[in-house]
């Protein structure tokens, strides 16, 4: 390299850099700039590999009763009007659906800070005026525009603009759990309205039966093979069936009522269409793997969204301690003409300018240090709402899991007993007396 003559060494050499490279490059660190504050990282989370009160059967499938739609869930047509009202009607799925829209124009607006800010304004003015006695008019007119554009060099225009975006995807999953929560809440209640109706239907039957019961037992005493105590035994049987028919009746008022105003109306009856003995039997609740119940519940995703928006704060608060780069340009010009004399006199003004301001902190008196603050707080109490919604998901499942496996055997031994009883009023059908077989009905 040494031996290479000296006009191929001065060939050789780079070129030297321009000023307009210069200017690009300055302009280019300029508007990309860095981003403070942390980058959000999905938390780990401990979560249980089975669910409690799960039997074995329902862990090994991994298909999801959850996974079908809700019009496919419950089959009967009434319910499937009710629930459709409801989720056009309801209220308060309604003011999630304009919580979505705000958020959407916040974002906006937020998103909007990250551009050039351009106003501009005219003025025009004709009149007339004496000049040293004698009369002048007057016509012209001024215009003028500014330009403010502040560079984002610490990010906190574009962390301002996440913790929107997550705010407006919050909003989305609230609207989700909304419906989920409606939909839930219609059927429950409908299905509640069913029982309650087959409650009542049966103690209308129980206080017709005891009534027969009464008059069996007043035949009893007056053959002596019953006491006096017998009767008011079963009169008292009676009484307590009369006594639950006006109970029953209130709660299926006040469940309609309650189906109403989901339904976004003022309480009135509610019409029913299957039986409950009539409607069909759902197949085995599955839970499905304890992982993807994560991917399933929006509220889950909500919380998720709430502690993405905290984190992009903290970079907001952070940006607040570095200087603010803004460039300004501003232009205008005057024009118009005068009358004077009979003289005709024009003018035709224009200016602009262009400038930079910088501001920085130099003394708040803590007010940055104390948003910092209250943001990483903030930041934190977001990521402990978002444990414990994974936290209460799982406790729903499990709660459902145990009252289905257990409400199951309920009616297991329920059935037992009512055949049970039916054998036990055939054996005395047959053990009385043919006379006393029939008994008229009613008082």
């Amino acid at each position: 390299m040494n031996d290479w003559p000296r006009s191929e060494k001065k060939r050789r050499k780079a070129p030297p850099i321009s000023k307009r490279s210069v200017a690009i490059l300055l302009a280019t660190s300029l508007f990309c700039g860095c981003t403070v504050g942390p980058n959000y990282r999905k938390p780990a989370v401990q979560v249980p590999t089975v669910y409690h009160g799960a039997s074995e059967n329902m862990q090994a499938q991994a298909v999801s009763y959850a996974d079908l739609p809700w019009w496919q869930v419950f089959r009967d047509s009434v319910l499937q009007e009710l629930i459709r009202t409801a989720l056009k009607q309801n209220y308060d799925l309604q003011l999630a659906t304009e919580r979505i829209t705000a958020a959407r124009a916040q974002l906006t607006v937020t998103r909007s800070d990250q551009f050039p800010q351009v106003d501009a304004s005219s003025v025009a003015t004709d009149g007339k005026f004496f000049s040293g006695g004698f009369p002048a008019k007057t016509r012209y007119g001024t215009y003028a525009a500014d330009a403010v554009f502040q560079l984002d060099l610490f990010g906190q225009l574009r962390r301002a603009t996440e913790a929107a975006r997550a705010q407006l995807l919050s909003t989305q999953y609230a609207q989700k759990t909304e419906i989920v929560t409606l939909v839930s809440d219609v059927a429950s209640d409908y299905f509640s309205l069913l029982a309650l109706d087959l409650q009542l239907q049966i103690t209308r039957d129980t206080v017709e039966t005891q009534q027969d019961a009464v008059k069996l037992t007043t035949l009893r005493v007056e053959h002596g093979v019953a006491t006096r105590l017998d009767v008011l035994q079963a009169q008292q049987v009676l009484d307590t069936a009369n006594a639950q028919i006006p109970e029953l009746e209130r709660q299926i008022a006040q469940l309609e009522d309650a189906i109403s105003i989901l339904s976004g109306d003022y309480p009135h009856g509610v019409a029913r269409g299957r039986k409950l003995v009539d409607q069909p039997i759902p197949p085995e609740v599955p839970p499905g793997l304890s992982s993807s119940l994560l991917a399933r519940r929006p509220d889950i995703f909500q919380a998720e969204q709430n502690l993405i928006a905290a984190n992009a704060q903290i970079g907001v608060a952070k940006a607040a301690f570095f200087p603010q780069i803004s460039l300004t340009g501003s232009g205008g010009g005057a024009a118009g003409r005068a009358t004077v004399f009979s003289t005709l006199l024009n003018s035709n003004l224009g200016t602009w300018s262009y400038g930079a301001q910088v501001t920085a902190p130099i003394f708040e008196a803590g007010r940055l240090r104390g948003n910092l603050r209250a943001a990483q707080s903030q930041q934190r109490q977001q990521l402990i709402a978002y444990k414990q919604a994974i936290q209460g998901a799982f406790r729903d499942v499990s709660d459902a899991l145990i009252g289905y496996e257990k409400y199951h055997n309920v009616r297991v031994e329920q059935e037992i007993t009512v055949k049970d009883l039916q054998d036990a009023v055939q054996h005395l059908s047959h053990a009385l007396p043919r006379r006393h077989r029939h008994l008229p009905r009613g008082p």
